[in-house]
């Protein structure tokens, strides 16, 4: 009787208005606490309007729950900066999941209700309510959907491999691309129809966020994306590119010629010996290191390693949106991996020590790269070390005593060659291709490479005007690509504590953060 009734035209409707919408609600998916809040935000906002003579007309596209609470008071910071904002909210909790149409008809009602105090300084409009013409997208956007479908599926299965044969993988892929469908053609009309001058998505590379973006793209219409790292009070952001594709020529075509002070190399060092010795560093409760620096020889007695040269390869987590869509000759990190540790298998002129990433104790549910090594190697060779993410050994000591770096995106890449070692680039990594690293194309590339540097390691080394430029480019984009802004993502509600709106509208605060709007809404990248 209940699936009956809830299957009534309008019954989700009436059943809100009578009782549901007074109720405290049971759902995951829960703005209540934005809702109540709202009003005395928008009222803050209403003291410090601006007039803006170079105003943009921003749509702003943000999906599940903890994005939305983020964008309402972001969008009501561009609405006081003078934009004309318009919130498009997509009222989905579970991207993964098929929920009943009673259920995602209350979601779409509840989020109405919980930003109806935004109007008039913002408008809101819900995907799911957008009438949609079913004709057949572009190619172009097609194969993007089937792109974007296929990371999403590898996102929350934590692993890379997807097989079609598998019935709960398959429905998995065909759920993607059911709904990231529905959003390309909802937006590619909405998009059309209402002509921003730009659109503004959290992550854009995954779900429908990154279907925004891609949809924007395709229209010529300009696209900002933005996701967060672990330092408080910081953004990472990116014009017409997402930002998990860390794409940062733009910063090293202005920034990286400058000259390195004595305060930006100690400013480095200091965020490298903090992640050596395991601590905490900056605005930052995350360690990126659970055991502190023990020495290269301690490290070396440790894994009985002997005078022969030490390859290290440091990998990454699977399940991170950072490493999706990075591929180069590898069809995958797995892949790049497996044939990898079956090359040395057969080197026992040399040592190679796999680094797992301590961040892999973070998502026990993703599949290990220790795992990995070992489908590729039953028996693992004794010149062969794999270091788990609980294993109590200090990635810089394997930096300290490595001969040879392999990475495919880590960072752990970069300042390998920070110490003047030859680092071959296997993934397409924002420091590749920066004259710093050794960046094969193609498998054959990939194993002659091996070949050539393994014979002869100290001709590869970095020179000094390498290792300088290292230590540049690794100021620039710890440093200066963050950019400031007031809120995190998952500490949205503590950082609002310290800087509610009237602080962020404030002289102190629009001196800290106002670039940083600027550039949200598309204005030109310039630093202090």
């Amino acid at each position: 009787m209940k699936t009956f009734l809830r299957n009534i035209p309008f019954m989700a409707d009436i059943d809100w208005m009578i009782r549901s919408k007074n109720q405290t609600r049971r759902d995951h998916y829960d703005l209540s606490r934005l809702g109540k809040s709202l009003p005395s935000a928008v009222e803050v906002t209403k003291k410090y309007l601006q007039k803006n003579q170079q105003a943009k007309k921003v749509l702003f596209f943000s999906t599940l729950h903890y994005w939305i609470e983020q964008s309402a008071y972001l969008g009501l910071v561009l609405a006081g900066l003078g934009h004309d904002v318009t919130l498009l909210t997509l009222p989905y909790s579970e991207w993964h999941k098929e929920k009943d149409k009673f259920t995602q008809r209350q979601r779409v009602l509840h989020t109405k209700d919980a930003l109806s105090s935004l109007s008039p300084l913002i408008k809101h409009a819900s995907l799911l309510e957008l009438s949609i013409t079913n004709y057949q997208l572009p190619i172009a956007l097609q194969k993007d959907i089937e792109e974007i479908s296929l990371w999403d599926s590898q996102y929350t299965l934590m692993r890379e491999e997807i097989n079609m044969a598998d019935s709960s993988d398959k429905a998995l892929y065909d759920l993607r691309i059911k709904r990231n469908t529905f959003a390309a053609q909802a937006l590619y009309e909405y998009l059309q129809t209402n002509k921003p001058d730009v659109v503004l998505i959290p992550n854009g590379l995954i779900l429908e966020m990154g279907i925004a973006f891609r949809v924007a793209r395709h229209l010529g219409i300009e696209a900002v994306t933005y996701e967060f790292n672990d330092q408080r009070e910081q953004i990472w952001l990116a014009q017409n590119s997402s930002i998990m594709q860390q794409d940062t020529d733009f910063l090293v075509e202005a920034r990286c010629h400058l000259p390195m002070t004595d305060e930006m190399f100690e400013k480095v060092a200091d965020l490298e010996n903090a992640r050596r010795g395991a601590r905490v560093w900056g605005k930052s409760k995350r360690l990126w290191q659970y055991v502190s620096s023990q020495g290269g020889d301690e490290t070396r007695k440790l894994l009985n390693l002997d005078s022969r040269p030490v390859v290290m390869l440091a990998a990454n987590v699977l399940g991170d949106s950072l490493t999706l869509g990075r591929d180069i000759f590898a069809e995958s990190m797995t892949e790049w991996i497996t044939k990898t540790v079956q090359y040395f298998a057969k080197r026992n002129d040399v040592q190679l020590v796999i680094r797992v990433h301590p961040g892999e104790k973070l998502v026990p549910q993703a599949k290990s790269m220790g795992t990995v090594v070992k489908e590729a190697l039953p028996e693992i060779p004794n010149h062969i070390h794999v270091i788990g993410a609980l294993d109590s050994i200090n990635t810089y000591d394997l930096i300290e005593i490595a001969d040879v770096g392999l990475a495919y995106t880590t960072t752990v890449g970069l300042e390998t060659a920070m110490n003047g070692r030859p680092v071959i680039s296997c993934g397409q990594t924002h420091y590749r291709g920066r004259g710093i690293t050794i960046d094969p194309n193609s498998w054959d590339e990939y194993y002659a490479t091996l070949e050539k540097v393994l014979a002869n390691i100290p001709a590869y080394k970095l020179d000094e005007k390498q290792i300088e430029f290292a230590w540049n480019y690794a100021y620039r984009f710890f440093f200066e690509y963050p950019q400031p802004f007031p809120w995190r993502l998952m500490n949205f509600w503590d950082d609002l504590e310290v800087w509610n709106l009237e602080r962020v509208f404030s002289n102190e605060g629009l001196s800290q953060f106002k670039d940083t709007f600027g550039f949200l809404v598309g204005e030109k990248f310039t630093w202090k």
